[in-house]
């Protein structure tokens, strides 16, 4: 049962934010590892290579730990904004300097979390409004880290978004068609355009 009260449905979107800002630092550390790692796979299987064994790297293994000093990350030590407070910003065993980035991501996402619960009230647009926001904070800061935004999240916010707006849920199904062929093509007109112009990939 969500509750009727918009600061009471704010504060809970908040608290959700925070803990889901917490993941979205995960995502955004691993997710372009993850890529780079199964780029490398299809060429070593195109040259006929067999690449190395290396420890599996998921958005769920293996559990954070310092990359310093390789200290698993505790539960206690894992609360969002809390415990990066409580721990000075350091790593407990060795020390070494944590990114303000993870407390400035959890606590945004907190923040606009509840801004979106609060607007929306308890409706479908605030789930989908919710998505949207905590899916392009993590494409923004990998975008930053690494010029991508990965298949594997735009893609899905791309149907998503179309299946949302069967009902008019933000606007008429056919106005979601038409924006989704134009970004769709704004984007693949300027990968061709930088293509032809410099004879690279853009």
């Amino acid at each position: 049962m969500l509750p009727e009260s918009p600061a009471a449905l704010a504060a809970l979107a908040g608290l959700l934010g925070l803990c889901i800002g917490s993941f979205l630092n995960v995502v955004i550390h691993r997710l372009p590892k993850m890529m780079e790692r199964e780029w490398q796979a299809q060429c070593a299987d195109l040259r006929g290579e067999t690449l190395a064994t290396a420890e599996a790297l998921t958005l769920a293994t293996p559990r954070s730990r310092c990359p310093a000093c390789a200290h698993p990350i505790t539960a206690l030590e894992n609360i969002p904004l809390i415990s990066y407070l409580f721990l000075r910003g350091k790593c407990s065993s060795c020390g070494t300097g944590i990114s303000a980035r993870y407390p400035l991501i959890e606590a945004f996402t907190g923040l606009a979390s509840a801004y979106v619960a609060w607007h929306f009230g308890p409706t479908l647009q605030a789930a989908g409004a919710l998505l949207l926001l905590w899916s392009l904070i993590a494409l923004a800061a990998i975008d930053f880290d690494t010029q991508l935004l990965p298949d594997d999240m735009t893609l899905p916010l791309l149907w998503l978004g179309l299946l949302l707006n069967l009902s008019g849920t933000f606007t008429p199904l056919s106005s979601a068609v038409i924006g989704a062929m134009a970004g769709y093509l704004s984007l693949w007109s300027i990968f061709w355009l930088f293509k032809l112009a410099t004879g690279k990939e853009g």
